[in-house]
């Protein structure tokens, strides 16, 4: 893949992704296959005015080696030093990138209960330091190719051949191209989603309803302080960033415990290394009762019954089936990317910021009027050409969002 293009990616992520200010920091995530890209992303950090940056390296098959080998009290304690680093972010308040290149099917064949009971844990210890982070620091995720997700993205092509493929796939979804500034173009979509979740606001929707022909039912209440939003987010301090590169949901965090109904994904989801296919959960009473999965049923219900929030959404989000990511016809098995080709909803933690003047509240007093608390955050894909969204306003009045996959013309 050309340099060019690698350094403009490199420089949108810093620029447009979590806009760095001069004098702060930088922690970014990444594989130690993906070090030449992360490189360049270290050094567009450097130029922006990063007073430091660190890497963090991960490696999926060591892994899988510490899931296989070492024990569950082993892998469940969080070290001293392991915390003082979280606190001195905390206190520094860096800005973060994720470099996203992992094998969906990276860790299959771990042993699910044991990786899971060890992530409760160190969760556990390190959410308190994520949560005094939470709206006080730029953060970003991106994505690059690895030989082993380009292969499942494109089965039948050589690996150097898929590699490209999905290249020229990430680029198109992120706007990149030869010849644009896509940190411009980043700046026109974000008007223009702005644009559309302004009109949604406008209604003030008492709660929505979804349906499809695959066996979607499902109606959720929506908290009446809460808005829409979409694309960039502003921080307490009026700096603004892009936590997802791609993005093209619109979304809300609903009414915690405030839902009934079935339904349906239209996509796998990639959880913990491993592939969710063909499930559906039913709701009652707000809280996840029941799933169904055709594979790796028991990981679903696993996740949905981590803690009391997990079981309870956090998340509703609005993509239209006329997207540029679900225009492409590719099923990347990467949440960041397939999350952006269809309407989603997510179980466990929901997001502050969508309340409105969430700035002057605690994290108790957020809770209370209806924010869902968890320690998760999954997304999965509910939306396609079949399914039908109506907001209902608090005086009865019915409004299509979306008709047969795409926005209404209300909208």
């Amino acid at each position: 893949m050309k340099k060019t293009l690698l350094r403009k990616y490199a420089k949108l992520a810093v620029q447009k992704g979590v806009n760095i200010k001069r004098g702060q920091g930088c922690v970014i995530y990444a594989e130690v296959a993906q070090h030449e890209f992360a490189n360049y992303v270290m050094d567009e950090a450097y130029k922006a005015g990063a007073k430091w940056v660190q890497m963090m390296w991960s490696d999926q098959p060591s892994m899988k080696l510490q899931y296989r080998h070492e024990s569950l009290t082993t892998l469940s304690k969080v070290e001293k030093w392991e915390e003082a680093r979280l606190q001195h972010f905390v206190d520094t308040l860096p800005c973060r990138i994720f470099i996203e290149s992992s094998d969906p099917d990276g860790l299959k064949g771990v042993n699910i209960e044991k990786m899971q009971k060890s992530n409760i844990a160190r969760t556990k210890i390190t959410k308190p330091y994520r949560d005094a982070m939470d709206n006080l620091h730029q953060w970003s995720i991106i994505a690059i190719p690895s030989e082993k997700w380009a292969k499942k993205v494109f089965p039948n092509e050589r690996k150097s051949i898929a590699v490209k493929k999905l290249w020229e796939a990430i680029f198109a979804c992120v706007r990149i191209t030869e010849d644009n500034d896509p940190v411009f173009e980043w700046a026109k979509h974000n008007a223009n989603l702005k644009e559309k979740y302004d009109k949604l606001n406008s209604y003030h929707f008492d709660y929505l309803h979804y349906q499809s022909k695959n066996g979607t039912d499902f109606k959720c209440k929506l908290i009446p302080e809460a808005k829409w939003t979409g694309g960039y987010e502003t921080m307490k301090d009026g700096t603004t960033f892009n936590p997802n590169m791609p993005t093209e949901e619109i979304f809300t965090s609903p009414m915690k415990g405030q839902c009934e109904g079935t339904v349906v994904a239209t996509m796998p989801l990639s959880y913990m290394g491993n592939l969710i296919e063909n499930f559906s959960i039913t709701f009652k009473d707000g809280r996840a009762v029941d799933c169904k999965a055709e594979k790796n049923e028991e990981l679903l219900r696993k996740m949905i019954a981590m803690d009391e929030g997990a079981a309870m959404l956090g998340e509703l989000a609005l993509v239209p089936d006329n997207s540029p990511i679900s225009n492409t016809g590719i099923l990347f098995y990467n949440t960041l990317f397939d999350e952006n080709a269809a309407c989603h909803l997510a179980l466990g933690r929901g997001f502050d910021e969508v309340i409105e003047g969430y700035e002057n509240k605690t994290k108790d007093e957020l809770h209370k009027m209806g924010l869902n608390d968890s320690l998760i955050h999954v997304d999965f894909m509910i939306g396609g050409p079949e399914l039908n969204i109506t907001g209902y306003t608090k005086d009865g009045k019915a409004v299509p969002i979306f008709i047969n996959g795409n926005w209404a013309d209300t909208l």
